[in-house]
């Protein structure tokens, strides 16, 4: 009988390498997605936008020469965006949610179509640092 490999986490056949961050918070819905698209929010987990407007087809670009596209904006629920970092070979497609959980809200960040191990690994650090920050604005 063969070996049965186990597929590395955060590996699937459908997109590859993706990897998921969520945290709940005592914080509203509408508030945390406000939090989310503004200016620090927005550095917390995307990067330093040159050029980024919140609407469906809009490009953007940000200090570090990553770039891609706005595919879906839903107020108060979610977005979607293709991310295109300088030596990927394809752009990864970012997903930010919020999802109200009685009084409180969790924030769920999901990347896929990452280009191996190692950036999944890069990605889950920048995802829980971006909580991390996000925790602190909201206890402060």
């Amino acid at each position: 009988m063969p070996e049965t490999q186990e597929k590395p986490v955060g590996l699937t056949r459908d997109v590859g390498w993706q990897i998921g961050a969520r945290r709940t918070l005592d914080v509203g819905l509408e508030e945390a997605w406000e939090w989310l698209i503004s200016q620090d929010g927005v550095l917390a987990w995307l990067g330093e936008p040159e050029e980024l407007i919140f609407e469906v087809g809009q490009d953007y670009s940000l200090a570090d020469g990553s770039y891609g596209e706005i595919r879906v904006f839903k107020p108060n629920s979610h977005l979607r965006m293709t991310y295109q970092p300088g030596g990927w070979s394809r752009p990864s497609t970012i997903q930010v949610r919020v999802m109200a959980r009685k009084d409180r809200t969790s924030i769920i960040f999901h990347e896929e179509h990452l280009p191996d191990a190692e950036a999944r690994q890069q990605r889950r650090q920048h995802y829980f640092n971006a909580l991390d920050v996000t925790e602190e604005w909201v206890e402060s």
